[in-house]
């Protein structure tokens, strides 16, 4: 999969690490080299990272590609806590506590990025959002490994960020 999603990348380019966006500085038989600032090392939990760790790799969307999801931009908004996990059926739902004030960024059935994955919203109650994990992104994603307390990278959608940035002065925010 590592070489796969380094594909055609050369020095320069962006890729997404468990939805950060980072930029390419060395590539070097399908390992690359980034540079993390002190400011992404704050905001994230890359600095948390140790050699082995399952991550979640994206190359960026080209404006010919096709949009299988929602955009993905690898700007991480806030740090979330898995509050819980349990199995129904073949998902897996994933209960994530968000920093206050994010939630209302998050619309039910609407999407939101975990860790650079694109999912749908079940459910938002108060500061908790839920995603069903399907086998297919268990396995072809390092969200399979999610339980209680993990640390993980939250996107809310692009289009809702403008819409509330607009909205603000409307509504009081």
């Amino acid at each position: 999969m590592r070489r796969l999603a380094l594909e055609g990348a050369r020095i320069g380019d962006s890729t997404a690490v468990n939805g950060v966006c980072l930029t390419l500085v060395e590539i070097n038989d399908g390992v690359f080299s980034a540079d993390v600032s002190e400011e992404t090392l704050k905001r994230t939990t890359l600095g948390s990272l140790t050699p082995g760790s399952r991550v979640n790799l994206e190359r960026p969307l080209t404006p010919s590609a096709r949009l299988g999801g929602h955009i993905v931009q690898g700007h991480v908004d806030a740090v979330g806590v898995v509050a819980s996990t349990s199995r129904v059926g073949d998902a897996l739902l994933v209960d994530i506590d968000l920093p206050h004030g994010l939630a209302e960024m998050v619309v039910p059935l609407g999407s939101v990025a975990i860790d650079g994955v694109s999912l749908t919203v079940n459910a938002i109650t108060g500061d908790r959002l839920q995603v069903s994990l399907i086998e297919y992104t268990l396995n072809h994603s390092a969200l399979g490994d999610l339980h209680a307390g993990s640390r993980v990278h939250v996107e809310t959608d692009i289009i809702g960020k403008y819409v509330r940035r607009l909205a603000a002065p409307y509504i009081g925010a």
